[in-house]
């Protein structure tokens, strides 16, 4: 913690760290500390929350991971119970890190002297919000990457402290960009966590980052509405594309089939002229199924249909009668 005297640690042994996550997202963050021989003090998590038909406790990937090393777990319903404030302060933390976790009230955030820093899965300040990988593949880029960054009262929109691309493939899911992306960041973390207590790094105001031309206006990632995974069969083939990876495999795009919805998770696509309308199918019972679009058509490879397991195209049609 700092000293008598104002001077901030040098020595990663004597940086007090508090970390704040749940996912398991989080937990390539929290390796990388501890791996790295950081001193956490305190890991900080959502409650237990029952689910399931027995209605049986689940516990966080986070927790589990605290649990399994032997560190000091808090675990609040609410981050402004002044319980938890008074446990927090008690742990004289010099800096607190945010992983996938919930929005965090000014008494948190500003609590330790070196402030509260996050791990954003965009280049911000493009996709500030809730689900950043999500909307980058939605939206069709190429390009995303890994953010750290101080905490300020608006969402995401602190300084930045690092930051690093990352290519996004054509065919990629979100699910795929997220394992990727969970080690990335943790590496950035622990450069970041360096680079504070080398008093390497130089902050940077988000307002002074410029835009390119492609990207005139700043995107935004909110969460993820039911209303967003429905498919418009009427929109162009790549878009709906898109949109199936960019929510593949949760919350999964969907569409009705006789009456039914179907979980999309992985498909191909053809650019094709055909005077079928959009949003009708076809199939030959055996391989494949097919959607119609805009200006083309999307076969389905994989799917879960309503009240079953997900499986490949070839095993639904196997028994399924359309």
């Amino acid at each position: 913690m700092i000293d008598a005297f104002g001077e901030k640690p040098h020595d990663k042994r004597d940086l007090r760290i508090v970390f704040m996550g749940t996912p398991e997202f989080a937990v390539a963050s929290l390796d990388a500390l501890i791996k790295n021989g950081f001193n956490v003090v305190a890991v900080v998590t959502a409650p237990d929350k029952p689910s399931g038909r027995g209605m049986k406790l689940n516990v966080s990937a986070v927790k589990k991971y605290a649990i399994d090393h032997g560190l000091p777990l808090l675990q609040p319903e609410k981050l402004r119970n002044p319980g938890f404030l008074s446990a927090l302060q008690s742990l004289n933390a010099d800096l607190q890190i945010v992983v996938a976790f919930r929005m965090l009230p000014e008494a948190v955030w500003d609590m330790p002297p070196m402030g509260t820093i996050n791990v954003h899965g965009s280049m911000l300040p493009q996709y500030r919000g809730a689900a950043p990988i999500n909307w980058a593949i939605i939206n069709g880029e190429k390009e995303t990457g890994v953010t750290t960054f101080k905490l300020q009262h608006a969402i995401d929109t602190g300084d930045i402290l690092l930051q690093e691309r990352i290519t996004i493939a054509d065919d990629e899911t979100a699910g795929q960009l997220h394992e990727r992306m969970k080690d990335i960041g943790a590496a950035l973390l622990v450069k970041t966590v360096n680079g504070l207590l080398d008093k390497t790094l130089n902050e940077k105001a988000q307002s002074a980052i410029l835009l390119t031309e492609e990207e005139s206006a700043l995107r935004h990632a909110p969460k993820i509405f039911t209303d967003t995974s429905r498919i418009d069969w009427g929109q162009p083939v790549d878009r709906i594309y898109n949109l199936i990876r960019g929510l593949s495999p949760y919350p999964a795009a969907f569409t009705m089939l006789d009456g039914k919805t179907i979980k999309i998770f992985n498909c191909k696509k053809t650019h094709q002229y055909s005077t079928q309308s959009a949003g009708s199918h076809t199939t030959d019972g055996k391989t494949f199924l097919r959607f119609f679009a805009s200006d083309g058509y999307i076969d389905i490879t994989d799917l879960q249909a309503e009240g079953k397991k997900r499986m490949a195209i070839a095993d639904f049609l196997r028994g399924y009668r359309l």
